[in-house]
């Protein structure tokens, strides 16, 4: 008799559990529906509250970002012309990223296309849809200026209905594609990476249409994405010291990390920048998507089996590293720069000029590579100190260009 009434106590236990979770599931599923496309992260609390805490903890008044121009000079030099020259300032987080692009003095001052709310707005994807990709390209930044409230959401990544990851940005969508990749059927894992590359990555805006493309048609990697802006003649600005038609680099974060260690083990962007950490007794991946040098146990800790000490020791050696050779190479692209300078005021043509301009151009881009993906080289040591070696050996053969030149005008 107390088997049998413990075998129906049993049975009873386990459907009530069953019903019990099939009603979360319904609750949850009606909370979904009813937050819909919210971009506030505030009205995803009442279901995932633990998520949003972590998330909101970047909105925390830190003051204002490191500047940038003020730490390393040079870069002011380096952007002579081009809009970055006004103000660079360090990033506070992805809840800060419409916030802080509106009160940059680089769209208050300059005029910026559209375009540039893919990254800084989670408005895009429903004015994408509202008016068109190719509509929106055609606009300015101030035409849409007032619309825009929100840096990142939930629905950036998440899809509302289902929670799934999923690919807000078409251009990142489209790079892959031209790839060979379709992201809609990537495994999660490598969404864990895809969502965060939908920003985190070089791009451009074309000259005709002024539509956000990723210059991928080659590959991923620093030559390849050279090879594409020579192929259509592409140029952001020309500097206004010596004349050279250059890039301005983004965040090329996804395309470093590709040729990493990280990346061939198979680790995604979410695996060290949202580890896994304990909320309220349950374990939640961390959306406040920081450095892992500020939590080395959660970050690194499940794979690497070293003391915290040692690893950000390993860390910050890379990191210094990469610095002192990206160091060298800005002394040199401005004795390349001084040098050019000179030999324009000096008379020399624009014909006797294009090598070294060219120069400038390709060591410059290799420069701007490294110092604007946020990693300082970590993502990938070898492939960040290759390329700004190759840039060092480029902008001295500018330089010799430039000094054999005067030497034979000299003669």
């Amino acid at each position: 008799m107390r088997e049998k009434l413990a075998r129906l106590v049993a049975v009873a236990t386990g459907v009530l559990i069953i019903v019990a979770v099939m009603l979360f599931g319904v609750l949850q599923q009606r909370m979904m529906v009813r937050i819909g496309a919210e971009l506030d992260p505030a009205a995803w609390t009442a279901t995932y509250p633990r998520h949003v805490a972590s998330f909101m903890r970047m909105a925390v008044d830190s003051g204002p970002p490191e500047d940038k121009l003020a730490s390393k000079p040079f870069r002011r030099r380096a952007w002579a012309g081009h809009p970055f020259e006004l103000e660079y300032n360090g990033t506070r987080g992805h809840y800060y990223a419409q916030i802080d692009q509106r009160n940059s003095r680089r769209t208050r001052e300059r005029d910026q296309p559209a375009g540039c709310i893919n990254c800084h707005a989670a408005e895009a994807p429903a004015l994408i849809a509202a008016v068109g990709w190719h509509a929106l390209h055609r606009m300015r930044y101030d035409d849409i200026r007032d619309r825009l409230h929100v840096g990142m959401s939930c629905v950036d990544c998440h899809a509302p209905d289902t929670m799934a990851l999923r690919i807000t940005r078409p251009a990142f969508a489209e790079a892959m594609r031209s790839q060979g990749i379709d992201v809609t059927t990537a495994s999660v894992q490598d969404m864990r990476s895809y969502v965060c590359a939908q920003c985190h990555v070089e791009y451009y805006f074309t000259e005709t249409g002024q539509e956000l493309v990723l210059p991928w048609t080659h590959g991923r990697k620093v030559e390849d994405i050279e090879w594409h802006y020579d192929d259509i003649g592409f140029s952001d600005w020309t500097h206004t010291e010596t004349g050279a038609a250059l890039i301005k680099i983004q965040h090329p974060d996804f395309e470093l990390y590709g040729a990493g260690v990280h990346a061939a083990a198979g680790a995604a962007c979410a695996d060290c920048h949202m580890p896994s950490i304990q909320e309220g007794g349950l374990a939640i991946s961390d959306h406040w998507m920081r450095s892992p040098l500020q939590q080395l146990g959660a970050a690194c800790g499940s794979c690497h089996r070293r003391s915290e000490g040692d690893l950000r020791e390993q860390v910050l050696a890379i990191q210094a590293r990469t610095a002192e050779l990206s160091s060298v190479l800005e002394a040199t692209l401005a004795e390349l720069m001084n040098a050019i300078v000179a030999a324009r005021a000096a008379g020399a043509s624009d014909i006797e000029l294009a090598g070294p301009r060219r120069a400038q151009r390709r060591a410059q881009l290799r420069w701007d590579f490294i110092d604007a993906e946020n990693s300082t080289g970590f993502h990938a040591p070898g492939e960040a100190q290759r390329i700004l070696t190759d840039g060092l050996v480029i902008a001295r053969g500018g330089l010799r260009a430039v000094i054999a030149e005067d030497r034979r005008q000299a003669e």
